[in-house]
């Protein structure tokens, strides 16, 4: 077989071998990085990407021969603490991945050094907080606790005190935490009594998988997500029970965490499809996991690829419906402009800009998809030896939201939203694409508890769009 320079074909995908002994053999990954990052150098199409890159180009050009060979292996782990496991460059970029014969992925080879460091060496507790979503989102939340939290959160002493003892940036934007969370808001919701109407791969019920973050931080969107979907006729509720989807863990190295997690959703999730239920996660990252990363590393787990079969993006859900005719394109209200920054978890689905897509469907709308990075990478935003880096790769995003002028801004990643704004710093707040649907429906009568009266004052100022907590 002749060597190609590079593959036209679609990126394929093999099984992680995470269980075996091999896999945490450091000296076995540090061989593959030097083969790989080696192919990296002489190609260097990913520059654009994540500071991986850049920080593994800049050390091969700084070393005394100018290429791999004079760079210490020991500075191999400051281009995996770049990498933040978005995979982008295995979707979009490498020319190298499988079927062809080089068969590179970067990702994992950069997940298989972290679950290699997490063995060796654990990690530090604010690596274990800052990971432990489901937890420290159910103890935040707790009603006065929730107001302590917020309110010490904005004090710049304390938070320089965060960053001393616990390595989290004191200007970095952390969540806030909410009483009245996701599964209080829609306590006593029951789904619409209407019968289900199939359309593609829809059943045309959903279960919604609330997600840490839509749960304790922006209960809004999930709420949002609910009443959207409601409206279009698909009877809906809550998963009952779920915890984390293991992303947090996974970025970490911390496999075995990921693996219990997956042994506590994956049934309550598997059941509600067996039951006739759909699955849709409001956050990207949450549904890439049970859609790629959980299958890679169970695939012989019926279960995980029965929800990976079964889960969807709440946009791709809702373009199937409308192909079938059966979504409400009567939108009594124009966003105007809105930008919108495109998700990496949710670009490297492969169900192209189905967000887009359905904001376009209201008249006077015009989106314009900014195919960026935002930089937050779910911890990488706050940490303090990262946080600097992670301003420095949401400018592009930035700059191009100011130079379109929009009513709005929007991404389907909560934290992906609150970095642009805080790069923004203007004040404005985004509004998850969600809420910018119920918006555009108008007869939606709740916003964040407030009267419908109250809602339909925003849609009359001369400002951006915002919703203000």
């Amino acid at each position: 077989m002749s060597l190609r320079e590079g593959g036209l074909q679609a990126p394929t995908r093999h099984p992680l071998d995470w269980q075996s002994e091999d896999f945490y053999d450091e000296a076995k990954c540090l061989a593959e990085m030097e083969r790989v990052f080696d192919i990296c150098h002489g190609c260097r199409r990913c520059v654009s990407l994540c500071d991986s890159f850049p920080v593994l180009f800049d050390l091969v050009d700084e070393s005394p021969t100018m290429e791999l060979d004079g760079v210490d292996k020991a500075r191999f782990q400051d281009v995996v603490d770049q990498c933040y496991l978005c995979d982008l460059c295995y979707q979009t970029k490498c020319p190298y991945v499988p079927p062809h014969e080089w068969a590179l992925d970067y990702p994992h080879l950069m997940l298989r050094a972290k679950a290699i460091r997490f063995r060796k060496e654990g990690a530090t507790l604010r690596d274990r907080v800052l990971t432990a979503t489901t937890t420290v989102g159910a103890l935040a939340s707790i009603p006065v606790v929730d107001v302590t939290v917020n309110a010490l959160n904005k004090v710049g002493v304390v938070r320089k005190v965060m960053e001393a003892v616990h390595g989290v940036h004191h200007q970095a934007r952390v969540p806030q935490y909410h009483a009245n969370h996701l599964k209080k808001r829609l306590k006593n919701h029951q789904p619409g009594a209407q019968d289900p109407q199939p359309a593609g791969p829809t059943r045309g019920r959903v279960a919604v998988f609330g997600t840490c973050y839509g749960t304790y931080n922006t209960p809004q969107m999930g709420e949002d997500l609910v009443r959207v979907f409601e409206h279009n006729r698909i009877p809906t509720r809550l998963v009952q029970g779920e915890k984390c989807c293991g992303m947090p863990k996974l970025e970490l190295g911390d496999l075995q965490s990921v693996a219990a997690l997956k042994e506590h959703n994956i049934p309550i999730l598997a059941q509600a499809i067996r039951d006739g239920w759909d699955i849709v996660a409001p956050v990207p990252s949450c549904v890439l996991m049970f859609k790629q990363e959980l299958p890679l590393m169970f695939p012989d787990d019926a279960d995980v690829q029965l929800v990976k079969a079964n889960i969807f993006d709440p946009f791709e859900y809702l373009m199937h419906r409308h192909k079938a005719g059966l979504l409400d394109t009567k939108f009594p209200v124009a966003l105007g402009k809105v930008a919108y920054q495109v998700a990496c978890h949710q670009r490297v689905q492969n169900i192209g800009l189905k967000t887009k897509e359905v904001l376009s469907l209201i008249p006077g709308t015009e989106v314009k998809a900014i195919e960026r990075c935002s930089g937050h990478d779910g911890t990488y935003a706050v940490r303090k030896e990262t946080f600097a880096r992670a301003m420095k790769i949401v400018k592009p995003v930035v700059n191009q939201v100011k130079q379109f002028d929009p009513a709005a801004y929007t991404s389907d990643c909560p934290m992906a939203g609150s970095h642009v704004a805080h790069g923004l710093g203007d004040g404005t707040e985004p509004l998850h694409p969600l809420s910018l649907l119920r918006k555009a429906y108008a007869s939606l009568s709740m916003v964040d508890g407030a009267p419908l009266r109250l809602f339909l004052l925003t849609l009359t100022r001369p400002t951006k769009l915002e919703f203000r907590p």
